[in-house]
This record gives structure tokens, sequence and C-alpha cells, in this order.
């Protein structure tokens, strides 16, 4: 069964996005970017929502943040919500296609492309919000998926993220990229972030489940609040105190899809689990199979386009 024959998940819509106009005059002169300073000495933390502009879950979690009139004890908190222009292209009758205008806002932030003379209002977007990334000490990043799969935690396998995430405990499931994330570079990498050896903070990706699906919305929101407390900037918060079984993955490969013809031998939606060399999918001439036994498929496209990325495959790890 083809991807494009493969029936489409129908979600259930118990979050749909709300307008943010009232959010978009900020106090940085950057639109849809809000920074408080405490003016004592401490981290600079950066809450990120909507680098895809249907995962708005994260959108949930900021606009709590500026409503409730959160301000940090110590050092400086910004609040921003990058892919606007993508999020208010929403249609409920096609509720995917407004993740992006014509550029992935997540692959495009190592200094070459943001330095390269390409437009799009993606690419424009990064270059408005570039100083406000490299600003942060501490990033988080907050995405939501297709599929109504577990929460989880995406970030380079520099110790000082596995450490954040490991003490927030909330998602419990790690997705660690050992060599980046294989198809761009995400916003959690750009600049001193990207380095393992840099004296720069913790930079992840936390994807709190389905798009919009309550559940999502709760999650990112704690999540957030965790973390601002995780640094300092606030009291601390009841999530960071749940204390779960963590497990963790290894990405080891990353496709792309190349091939209209592209297909999955049997319907993925996420953590299905295939023995070494069982065929995965077909992408055009090439075979996809599992690397090792236990290989698990993190994030399977449900429908066919060119360059995006078919899947992730990984490996469980012990923590």
């Amino acid at each position: 069964m083809s991807a494009a024959q493969t029936q489409p998940y129908i979600p259930k819509f118990e979050v749909l996005p709300r307008d943010l106009s009232a959010y978009k005059t900020g106090n940085t002169g950057i639109d849809y970017v809000h920074r408080f300073e405490s003016g004592k000495p401490g981290p600079h933390v950066l809450v990120n929502a909507l680098t895809h502009g249907n995962e708005i879950c994260g959108m949930v979690a900021a606009t709590h943040i500026l409503d409730a009139g959160l301000r940090p004890k110590i050092g400086t908190l910004t609040v921003s919500f990058a892919n606007v222009a993508a999020y208010e292209s929403f249609d409920i009758e096609h509720p995917f296609k407004s993740r992006q205008l014509v550029h992935n806002l997540n692959r495009v932030w190592s200094a070459a492309e943001l330095d390269d003379a390409t437009d799009s209002p993606e690419l424009r977007r990064a270059r408005e919000l570039r100083p406000v990334v490299a600003a942060a000490d501490h990033i988080l990043d907050i995405h939501s998926t297709s599929q109504p799969v577990v929460p989880f935690w995406v970030y380079p396998a520099h110790a000082r993220n596995a450490a954040l995430a490991t003490a927030i405990g909330r998602p419990p499931v790690h997705l660690v990229m050992p060599r980046g994330l294989g198809s761009g570079t995400p916003l959690i990498q750009h600049g001193a972030h990207g380095d393992a050896q840099s004296t720069a903070g913790a930079a992840v990706v936390v994807e709190c489940g389905q798009h919009f699906a309550q559940s999502a919305a709760d999650l990112a929101t704690d999540v957030a609040l965790a973390f601002i407390a995780h640094f300092g900037l606030t009291d601390p918060h009841p999530a960071a105190a749940a204390a779960q079984p963590q497990r963790r993955f290894e990405l080891l490969e990353t496709h792309v899809i190349k091939s209209m013809d592209f297909h999955f031998i049997k319907p993925v939606i996420g953590f299905e689990v295939f023995a070494k060399g069982e065929l995965i999918a077909v992408n055009g001439t090439e075979n996809i199979v599992a690397p090792c036994d236990d290989c698990t498929v993190f994030m399977p496209s449900q429908d066919v386009v060119l360059g995006k990325e078919a899947c992730y495959l990984t490996r469980p790890v012990s923590s």
C-alpha cells in the first residue's frame, strides 16, 4: 500500500488557531517576539512556538506565558512566535498544509543558508529571528506531530541537552541525534548550540503529541513552565518533579523522499519496530531497510512530497 493510497489521518480538532494580532507588537523591534529582563544576573531563556505553522500547541504555551504576565526573577525570558505567516494560512479542510509556506523553517538555520541570497517567507523570518536565537543561552522549541503518537524530546547528543530533558522528565521519551538531523539544520542547532564543545546552554525540541489535541497543548504549557523554572527564572514547577522511567532512541538514518513512487511497505504512524534487514519502504529504486534489530521508525511522512523527510530510523539505547 502506498502512502498516497493510505487513508489520511483525520484529526479530532480539540484545539484550533486563535487570532494572534494582539501579540504582534512586542518590545524587541521584531514582530511576535517578547523579552522580559529581570535586571538581575541569570541565564537568557527562549521559549519558541510555531516553527511550523500548524503545530499550535506551542501557540497555546506561549500565549499562556504572556497572558499570565509571567516575569523572570533572574535573567531574561524571551517568548517568540516563529512562523505566524504559515499559521495564519490554516484551513480546517486542509489542516496539515499550514506547516510552512515555502521552506521548512526548521531546516534553514545554517550560516550558509541564512547568508545566502535565496528568498522565501521562512528564510526572511529566520533572518529576522537569527539574533533572537543567537542571544539565548537555553532554547525550548515547541513542536507537535501529525499522528497521535507518544510525545518525545529531540536534541543533539550533547550532555547539556540530555541533562535538561532528564531533569524535567516529561515527556519520558528521547530522540537523540549524535550526528545532527541529517536533512538540514534545525533551529536548536544554530550557531554555538550545534557545537558539542561550546559553552552554549541546552537547546531542545519537545514534540508534544498530535497537533490539535488538547493533551498536546497541556503538555506544551507544562513543559514550557518547567523549562523556565529549571533555570531558576521562576519558582519550581510541579511537572519538573514527576519522575518517570526514561526511554532513549538514537537516530541512525534520515531518509528523504526521492521519488513520487515512494511508499511504506505497511501503514505506519511512528514507533513501529522492524528487525534488521526488514524492508520498511521503497523510495524509487532504493529500498529502505532496517539497519539493526529493534529499529524504530520516528515521524514517517504521511504524504509523498519530493525532498521531504520520509522517516527517521532509530534504535533504542540504554539509559
